[in-house]
């Protein structure tokens, strides 16, 4: 019994050990946050507002935006008619802690306050009729800026949320030093779009014209300007960015991106509670899992899984050359579960079954 508790007591002291090692982890990275803001402020970097498109039902929408503090030359050189866009760039901004942060939207005005990486991501109860909406989003002692928010009408039925890395562009993003080359070095328009993707997601606008579109990653925030010129630029869908914010939170020493995915799909759920979403992911990573889990608690949301199957050579440069194996992922009977390389079998599936 003495070593049992001998025992129970180590785990214990090594759990405590651990949990204060995270949260030191975490002051640290706070402290270093306001460190940067107090010396953006002081050198007198400009306040900037950026709006990220959003979407909503008729009687909420969900709002996002961030604050930040840029030099004026990172204005200058990040400007969309840039011809050369290095990802480094993103992340030389610093985010403003807690940033008090108007909102308008029609008629309706709303006063903020960002978390502590600068975010703004809130659900606001409003009533607003179907279509495309503007908020216009301003911090203190930045211009007003604007963004488009998309209005689902009740009766919609049918949604698509996408993966974005190794599904809507191949960035091999896995593998730490390309995903730091990606995220830090490369020229952004030299970022390779996924074969047929983009059509067929053009099509799915065109069969199914009020659709939300969602695109759903694990990248940072402060690649999404980026994201969106490369969706833009590939003429991929209008959608909303759902992105993550990188570093220790109170609990782990990095943010799960597994779990950033579930909650959302989670948060889509609830906030569209008669849409069925057409679930699209690649098989490089852990898409499968998160879907295939979502698919058995939030059975009566999903018309259908989509995995783009990753060939061997992307699978070794994704970090993971065993995606082609069988993987042990479970759903329930009824279930449409389509695979495929590119966009044009993906679509031809698609078409079969009557969703395209």
């Amino acid at each position: 019994m003495a070593k049992k508790s001998d025992s129970s007591d180590l785990l214990q002291t090594v759990d405590q050990v651990t949990e204060e090692a995270i949260n030191v982890g975490y002051r640290l990275e706070q402290r270093f946050h306001r460190f940067r803001q107090r010396r953006a402020e002081s050198r007198g970097d400009i306040p900037v507002m950026v709006a990220f498109e959003g979407y909503g039902s008729e009687h909420h929408v969900r709002v996002l935006g961030r604050a930040l503090l840029k030099t004026r030359g990172l204005i200058e050189s990040t400007d969309e008619s840039a011809e050369s866009i290095r990802g480094w760039r993103s992340f030389t901004s610093v985010p403003i802690a807690f940033a008090h942060v108007n909102v308008w939207i029609d008629e309706y005005e709303f006063h903020l306050v960002a978390d502590k990486g600068g975010v703004i991501d809130v659900d606001l109860q409003v009533s607003l009729p179907p279509g495309e909406h503007t908020v216009w989003m301003q911090t203190e002692g930045s211009d007003v800026v604007e963004a488009r928010v998309f209005v689902v009408a009740d009766e919609q039925r049918i949604g698509v949320v996408s993966d974005v890395d190794d599904t809507v562009m191949v960035t091999a993003l896995p593998r730490p030093l390309l995903a730091a080359w990606n995220s830090f070095v490369l020229n952004e328009h030299a970022r390779t779009p996924t074969p047929g993707m983009a059509v067929m997601m053009d099509r799915l606008l065109h069969r199914h014209h009020e659709a939300p579109f969602v695109y759903l990653s694990t990248g940072a925030w402060n690649v999404a300007p980026t994201l969106r010129r490369f969706l833009t630029r590939n003429a991929y869908p209008d959608g909303a960015l759902l992105l993550t914010d990188w570093g220790p939170t109170t609990d782990r020493w990095f943010r799960a991106g597994s779990a950033h995915k579930v909650q959302n799909l989670e948060r889509l759920a609830r906030n569209f509670p008669e849409v069925r979403w057409i679930l699209i992911g690649d098989d490089g990573q852990h898409d499968p899992e998160i879907y295939s889990g979502f698919v058995h608690r939030y059975p009566d949301h999903v018309a259908a899984i989509v995995i783009r199957n990753l060939s061997p050579a992307e699978a070794v440069l994704a970090g993971n050359p065993l995606v082609n194996e069988e993987r042990r992922v479970s759903i329930p009977e009824g279930t449409l579960w389509i695979e495929g390389n590119d966009g044009a079998s993906i679509s031809r599936q698609l078409a079969e079954h009557g969703l395209l």
